[in-house]
């Protein structure tokens, strides 16, 4: 039996069985809350996985360092394989507002649509999609094997991250501490959406990023605005300005030397673009824009970006009064390529506002300092985050992985760059190994957000990718 035939087979069987079984077990995994901050949760995550790992013969621990979420580890050897393939995502999830979620709260799983049939059901709860769905994928896609007696063609290791979701911060001493345990060929990153198009992708690389918070600062206390407005200086305008100055209209950064340092993409990547689907049109229709920023989508992810997160100053709406603030903060994330260093796109920032007049602190200023600058602010990082990684489309080992899913997915879209940010850089400085990056889920799950949902159509074919990349043919 040929490896395609075997997984058209078992893909046949899985449309014939009930499938409500695998959905059971993974609605047991979403009700377990699992912010990255609640210890007692996370460690019922971990041990709950850890079970299910153990149910399917993989040979699983949890790896810890003190004060930190375990990485849930699992290996599954294949006798006389060639390649060793290590397998990431992460079983933590963002924070959730009860309040803000629609029909159940978000670890209340609940189904909304057809039967499990209908390819439009759609599965809603924290970490529906963004992560434990590809967790509950390969579980599933080792059940379904087994039911043929197929074996996997590569070593398989398993590394589920605890605190993704909380900026990595414990991943690389637990990955240093248990280098040869982690260590393999490649690894395959299984976090993020497929394409817009419903297309399977791959990835090849992710941005990195840094966050801030800057305030800058007026009077002392806030003022009655009929006495002292448009006398004493107002940072909510203060702040509008300085943020006007850092970006143009079209979302071009200003700041100078921002995108100074940029590695360049490889003629490789740059076919691998122009043959991806031009998506503009139809996600300006899906979100309601009547125009955009950059010169396209794919552009603007393969260079660096500066993104305004949030803006605080005094109060709006029914909290609003006649006032003068003293203060206005504003959130920034700037977004990393390849070739970028965090602490120095940091620094270029820090260095536009100081060019603007203000003088920077990197604490509140004193009432004494107040009174020496005309212009004073405030500037913290919040997230010091990570650099950017580019794996080359050109080596062996994603030539192999292109293949293995192009066989299942002949019209896969090959990225060089995801849009968003995964801790590659961590991976990358301890196990030294490609790294590609191979998503299931629905790009429209509203990841990070309330009312997170998983497109079942696309979890039945991420548990079918799963098998060809477990048992796929390798060069090595």
């Amino acid at each position: 039996m040929t490896i395609r035939l075997a997984l058209l087979l078992i893909a046949a069987q899985l449309c014939a069985q009930d499938r409500g079984a695998i959905l059971m077990e993974f609605q047991g995994f979403l009700s377990i809350p699992n912010v990255a901050s609640d210890g007692p949760n996370i460690r019922r995550n971990a041990e709950w996985l850890r079970q299910a790992m153990e149910r399917r013969g993989i040979k699983s621990q949890l790896l810890e360092v003190a004060g930190a979420p375990p990485v849930v580890y699992g290996e599954l050897t294949a006798p006389g394989a060639k390649r060793t393939v290590v397998l990431y995502a992460h079983y933590d999830g963002q924070p959730a507002d009860a309040k803000q979620w629609k029909g159940s709260p978000p670890w209340e799983p609940s189904m909304r649509g057809g039967s499990p049939m209908d390819p439009e059901t759609r599965l809603y709860a924290r970490s529906s999609a963004d992560d434990k769905a590809p967790i509950m994928a390969m579980l599933a896609a080792l059940d379904g094997m087994k039911q043929f007696n197929l074996k996997p063609t590569v070593n398989l290791k398993f590394v589920f991250e605890g605190e993704e979701e909380a900026g990595s911060g414990h991943l690389g001493r637990i990955l240093a501490a248990n280098k040869r345990l982690v260590s393999g060929d490649y690894w395959l990153i299984c976090d993020g959406p497929v394409h817009q198009t419903r297309r399977q992708q791959l990835y090849f690389g992710a941005r990195g990023v840094v966050g801030l918070n800057l305030t800058v600062y007026g009077a002392a206390r806030e003022l009655h605005s009929g006495h002292y407005g448009n006398w004493s200086p107002n940072p909510a305008v203060m702040l509008a300005h300085l943020i006007a100055s850092m970006r143009d209209e079209n979302g071009q950064v200003l700041i100078q030397g921002f995108y100074e340092g940029i590695e360049p993409l490889s003629e490789t990547e740059k076919r691998a673009l122009a043959g991806a689907p031009d998506i503009d049109a139809m996600l300006m229709k899906e979100l309601g824009l009547a125009r955009t920023e950059g010169r396209g989508v794919l552009d603007v992810i393969n260079r660096p970006s500066l993104n305004i997160r949030g803006v605080r100053s005094a109060g709006v709406g029914e909290e609003s009064r006649n006032v003068v603030p003293s203060e206005a903060t504003v959130s920034i994330d700037i977004r990393l390529v390849k070739g970028n260093d965090p602490a120095r796109m940091v620094e270029l920032l820090r260095r536009h506002v100081e060019g603007r007049g203000y003088a920077v602190l990197d604490r509140e200023p004193t009432p004494e300092e107040r009174l020496g600058h005309p212009r004073i602010a405030t500037m913290k990082v919040s997230d010091a985050g990570y650099r950017a990684v580019r794996t080359s489309m050109d080596l062996a080992e994603a030539r192999e992985v292109i293949e293995a899913v192009k066989r299942l997915r002949p019209d896969v879209v090959l990225l060089p760059t995801l849009g968003g940010s995964v801790p590659l850089a961590i991976i990358e400085d301890v196990v030294k190994a490609p790294m590609i990056g191979v998503p299931i889920v629905n790009h429209d799950n509203n990841q990070h957000a309330a009312n997170e949902n998983l497109r079942l159509k696309d979890f039945w074919n991420g548990i079918e990718l799963f098998r060809a990349l477990f048992m796929m043919e390798t060069a090595k």
